[in-house]
Protein backbone atom coordinates (compact mmCIF):
# COMPACT_ATOMS: atom_id res chain seq x y z
CA UNK A 1 0.00 0.00 0.00
CA UNK A 2 3.03 2.36 1.03
CA UNK A 3 4.18 2.22 -2.41
CA UNK A 4 0.73 2.76 -4.25
CA UNK A 5 0.21 6.07 -1.85
CA UNK A 6 3.95 7.15 -2.86
CA UNK A 7 3.34 6.27 -6.94
CA UNK A 8 -0.01 8.87 -6.59
CA UNK A 9 1.85 11.24 -4.77
CA UNK A 10 4.92 11.53 -7.54
CA UNK A 11 1.72 11.50 -9.71
CA UNK A 12 0.06 14.65 -8.36
CA UNK A 13 3.13 16.42 -7.87
CA UNK A 14 4.23 15.80 -12.16
CA UNK A 15 0.75 16.47 -12.86
CA UNK A 16 0.86 19.83 -10.89
CA UNK A 17 4.45 20.33 -12.06
CA UNK A 18 3.60 20.08 -15.96
CA UNK A 19 0.46 21.34 -16.25
CA UNK A 20 0.11 23.67 -13.56
CA UNK A 21 -3.31 25.36 -12.99
CA UNK A 22 -4.21 28.43 -12.76
CA UNK A 23 -0.78 29.51 -14.54
CA UNK A 24 -1.80 32.73 -16.02
CA UNK A 25 -1.21 36.61 -15.76
CA UNK A 26 -4.46 38.19 -14.27
CA UNK A 27 -5.17 41.38 -15.75
CA UNK A 28 -7.48 42.34 -13.15
CA UNK A 29 -5.55 41.31 -10.07
CA UNK A 30 -5.94 43.82 -7.35
CA UNK A 31 -2.58 42.86 -5.26
CA UNK A 32 0.43 41.43 -7.21
CA UNK A 33 3.43 40.07 -5.58
CA UNK A 34 6.67 38.15 -5.98
CA UNK A 35 8.69 35.15 -4.41
CA UNK A 36 12.13 34.11 -5.34
CA UNK A 37 14.14 30.87 -3.71
CA UNK A 38 17.91 32.40 -4.28
CA UNK A 39 19.22 29.23 -4.02
CA UNK A 40 17.63 27.25 -6.55
CA UNK A 41 16.21 30.40 -8.70
CA UNK A 42 12.87 29.28 -8.76
CA UNK A 43 10.79 33.23 -8.94
CA UNK A 44 6.92 33.39 -9.24
CA UNK A 45 4.40 36.36 -9.59
CA UNK A 46 1.14 35.95 -7.92
CA UNK A 47 -1.83 37.60 -8.71
CA UNK A 48 -4.54 37.94 -6.54
CA UNK A 49 -8.11 39.22 -7.08
CA UNK A 50 -9.52 40.03 -3.43
CA UNK A 51 -12.75 40.87 -2.60
CA UNK A 52 -11.91 42.31 1.27
CA UNK A 53 -10.18 39.51 3.21
CA UNK A 54 -11.50 36.36 0.73
CA UNK A 55 -9.88 35.35 -2.48
CA UNK A 56 -11.97 35.63 -5.09
CA UNK A 57 -9.44 34.81 -7.73
CA UNK A 58 -5.35 33.61 -7.88
CA UNK A 59 -3.00 32.92 -10.50
CA UNK A 60 0.68 32.96 -10.92
CA UNK A 61 3.52 32.91 -13.58
CA UNK A 62 7.39 32.15 -13.39
CA UNK A 63 9.29 29.07 -13.32
CA UNK A 64 10.28 27.02 -10.80
CA UNK A 65 11.19 23.45 -10.10
CA UNK A 66 8.79 20.75 -10.56
CA UNK A 67 7.97 20.51 -6.81
CA UNK A 68 8.25 24.41 -6.80
CA UNK A 69 5.56 24.76 -9.54
CA UNK A 70 3.25 21.47 -8.51
CA UNK A 71 3.17 23.50 -4.30
CA UNK A 72 2.16 26.64 -6.51
CA UNK A 73 -0.40 25.18 -8.58
CA UNK A 74 -1.95 23.23 -5.91
CA UNK A 75 -2.04 26.71 -3.55
CA UNK A 76 -3.90 28.12 -6.70
CA UNK A 77 -6.52 25.63 -7.08
CA UNK A 78 -7.26 25.71 -2.58
CA UNK A 79 -7.45 29.44 -2.31
CA UNK A 80 -10.22 30.26 -4.20
CA UNK A 81 -12.90 31.62 -2.01
CA UNK A 82 -10.96 31.05 1.00
CA UNK A 83 -9.97 34.29 3.12
CA UNK A 84 -6.43 35.31 4.32
CA UNK A 85 -7.17 33.23 8.17
CA UNK A 86 -7.93 30.34 6.27
CA UNK A 87 -4.96 30.10 3.96
CA UNK A 88 -3.05 31.07 6.92
CA UNK A 89 -4.57 27.81 8.39
CA UNK A 90 -3.61 25.70 5.64
CA UNK A 91 0.23 26.96 5.38
CA UNK A 92 0.93 26.27 8.92
CA UNK A 93 -0.14 22.51 8.41
CA UNK A 94 2.06 22.45 5.12
CA UNK A 95 5.07 24.24 6.51
CA UNK A 96 4.84 21.32 9.65
CA UNK A 97 3.85 18.97 6.77
CA UNK A 98 7.23 19.74 4.87
CA UNK A 99 9.46 20.27 7.87
CA UNK A 100 8.24 17.60 9.92
CA UNK A 101 6.26 14.80 7.57
CA UNK A 102 3.04 15.59 9.64
CA UNK A 103 0.23 17.97 10.11
CA UNK A 104 -2.02 18.91 12.82
CA UNK A 105 -5.32 19.31 10.21
CA UNK A 106 -6.20 17.35 6.91
CA UNK A 107 -4.70 18.59 4.41
CA UNK A 108 -5.92 16.23 1.11
CA UNK A 109 -3.85 16.90 -1.98
CA UNK A 110 -1.13 18.95 0.39
CA UNK A 111 0.34 15.61 1.55
CA UNK A 112 1.47 14.98 -1.87
CA UNK A 113 4.40 17.02 -0.01
CA UNK A 114 4.98 14.27 2.75
CA UNK A 115 8.36 13.32 2.08
CA UNK A 116 9.49 16.70 1.28
CA UNK A 117 11.11 17.43 5.08
CA UNK A 118 13.44 13.62 3.93
CA UNK A 119 14.64 16.14 1.56
CA UNK A 120 15.65 19.67 3.70
CA UNK A 121 17.25 21.49 0.42
CA UNK A 122 13.57 21.10 -1.18
CA UNK A 123 11.66 22.82 1.77
CA UNK A 124 11.99 25.71 0.18
CA UNK A 125 11.13 25.12 -3.41
CA UNK A 126 7.94 23.57 -1.60
CA UNK A 127 7.19 26.24 0.96
CA UNK A 128 7.79 29.52 -1.71
CA UNK A 129 4.47 30.33 -3.00
CA UNK A 130 2.93 29.95 0.29
CA UNK A 131 5.16 32.98 0.95
CA UNK A 132 4.23 35.23 -1.49
CA UNK A 133 0.76 34.42 -2.24
CA UNK A 134 0.12 35.22 1.96
CA UNK A 135 2.43 38.40 1.76
CA UNK A 136 -0.34 38.79 -1.59
CA UNK A 137 -3.12 38.61 0.85
CA UNK A 138 -2.05 40.68 3.20
CA UNK A 139 -1.76 43.34 0.37
CA UNK A 140 2.29 43.23 0.34
CA UNK A 141 3.64 44.38 -2.71
CA UNK A 142 7.93 43.29 -2.25
CA UNK A 143 9.35 40.48 -3.03
CA UNK A 144 9.48 38.02 -0.67
CA UNK A 145 12.64 35.11 -0.48
CA UNK A 146 12.59 32.07 0.97
CA UNK A 147 15.93 32.93 2.69
CA UNK A 148 13.84 35.84 4.77
CA UNK A 149 10.98 33.99 5.65
CA UNK A 150 11.87 30.52 6.08
CA UNK A 151 13.36 30.97 9.85
CA UNK A 152 9.65 31.30 10.53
Amino acid sequence: MFDDLTDLYTELITDHGGKPRNFRVMDDATVVAQGKNPLCGDEFTFYLKMNGDVIDDISFQGKGCNISTASASLLTTLAKGKNRKDIEILFDGFHSLITTGSSPIELGKLGAFSGIYQKPSRVKCAILAWHAAIAAAAGKTETVTTDERESE
